[in-house]
């Protein structure tokens, strides 16, 4: 983890890290499907129009165009990137926009509501340091109605993902959670009527401070002292139950969308305490900067790894999807796979027990002796044992240390006469085998992960 990238923000793993990284790719599959939901794959391009229709983040979008423009083409196919184009072409920046459009382009053959899971890469045009890169793996999972999603998924999206980052080899963590349309209830009921913008602000106060976010509020949105002060009291309030509803009915603003937030969020929270106990926070700060939420806002932290950021996110989106006046409301998380194994590695909260898949090393007695070893390694690979045949017949000694250099915990012999050994080289221990028959250990037949 300590090696120097030759491209900042473009992260490669050694093969002893990479089999870290699909063992957390591995276990959020798993906990994906046993939940239902079935996995996709969308294009790494889009329209530079899709991708910026929601939210202002052009200046993270990375543009694609050839290196040589041709005239003749427009700038989606092939020619110059233009940003004011259109119809020009983008690497994608998340996985929920691209869904939106597969969502659309697919929704004639897709059985509502769509549970979908997608792992992929995403490119971002941040500055890189630890936590950010410039391409990184998101993991997402969605659901997503035709016209209407029961608010119930909103809690099951939340339960998933707790049970999901549960299985992974990190810190305790903590889902904070809170519902755009309380928030939004809250500063229309104060006389706030620029709630998008007051969401913005509002976003950036871990950033910036309280403080700061005041003078934002004044100065861009044209709040009162009295109205700033409020809109931060209510973004200070933190509970691990149900009791942030009193809180917020204890300022005494009223509005219809405020109560629809906070039953909403009551019961994410109240589920929550039932069924993940200690993992989500009911957290009144968060806000979410992109304009596609309408509803549930999530932000996830490590505990005691804050300064890392939110290694999950996502929220409630009601119209990022639509087809004429066909609408598809969806609600989504997404994990940050790459930050999170990011630090992983540099905390070492988990390593593999080996760098390769290897289990089995068959030598060779001499270069003819090349073809019968590899019926041996049939055998083994038949019974699924990871092996592999030398290349040369150096002496055993150099073979057996290539198999150590390797990681490779096992070297099998076979002598002149047919009859065969495999020798564990950690311990030294070496006995007869039969590779019809012969196995390593559970602990030794596939690569583990170790966690502390």
């Amino acid at each position: 983890m300590a090696r120097t990238a030759s491209l900042s923000g473009f992260p490669e793993w050694l093969p002893q890290e990479r089999l870290v990284e699909l063992h957390v790719l591995d276990t959020l599959r798993k906990t994906f499907e046993l939940h239902g939901f079935s996995s996709i794959e969308t294009r790494a391009v889009e329209t530079v129009g899709q991708l910026l229709r929601k939210g202002e983040i052009d200046k993270e979008v990375y543009g694609l165009s050839r290196l040589q423009e041709d005239e003749d083409a427009p700038g989606g196919e092939g020619g110059k990137s233009d940003k004011a184009d259109p119809n020009a072409l983008a690497l994608h920046f998340d996985l929920t926009v691209p869904f939106a459009r597969y969502v659309v382009e697919n929704a004639g053959y897709l059985a509502f509501p769509f549970r979908r899971y997608q792992i992929q890469k995403v490119w971002r045009g941040e500055r890189p340091q630890e936590g950010r890169a410039r391409e990184f793996t998101q993991a997402d999972i969605d659901v997503v109605g035709d016209g209407e999603l029961p608010f119930r998924y909103d809690v099951e999206i939340a339960l998933v993902i707790a049970e999901a980052l549960s299985a992974l080899p990190i810190p305790d963590f903590r889902l904070r959670i809170n519902n755009r349309k309380l928030a939004e209830g809250f500063y229309r009921g104060i006389g706030l009527t620029d709630t998008a913008g007051v969401l913005r602000s509002i976003d950036k106060l871990e950033k910036l401070g309280g403080e700061k976010v005041a003078e934002l509020l004044k100065s861009e949105l044209g709040a009162t002292d009295g109205q700033a002060a409020l809109a931060l009291q209510l973004a200070s309030i933190r509970t691990e139950d149900t009791s942030f509803v009193a809180q917020v009915r204890a300022f005494g603003v009223t509005d219809e969308l405020l109560e629809e937030g906070l039953s909403e969020l009551e019961q994410v929270i109240e589920a929550a305490v039932q069924r993940a106990p200690g993992k989500v926070v009911a957290d009144l700060s968060i806000a979410r900067g992109l304009d596609y939420y309408t509803g549930t806002v999530v932000e996830t932290v490590l505990v005691g790894h804050e300064q890392l950021g939110s290694i999950c996110s996502g929220g409630r989106y009601d119209a990022l999807a639509s087809k004429g006046n066909r609408k598809f409301p969806g609600v989504g998380l997404s994990i940050g796979v790459t930050r999170l194994v990011s630090r992983i590695l540099s905390q070492e909260f988990a390593t593999a027990s080996r760098s390769v898949p290897t289990a089995v090393l068959v030598a060779l007695n001499n270069d003819d002796s090349w073809s019968a070893a590899q019926d041996v390694a049939a055998q083994l690979r038949g019974r699924g044992i990871a092996t592999e045949v030398a290349a040369k017949a150096e002496k055993f000694g150099k073979q057996i240390k290539f198999a150590d250099r390797r990681g490779i915990p096992f070297v099998w012999f076979t002598d002149d006469d047919g009859k065969h050994q495999v020798k564990d080289i950690r311990t030294g221990e070496q006995v007869d085998a039969d590779p019809a028959s012969w196995e390593p250990s559970a602990e030794d037949l596939h690569v583990r992960i170790t966690t502390r």
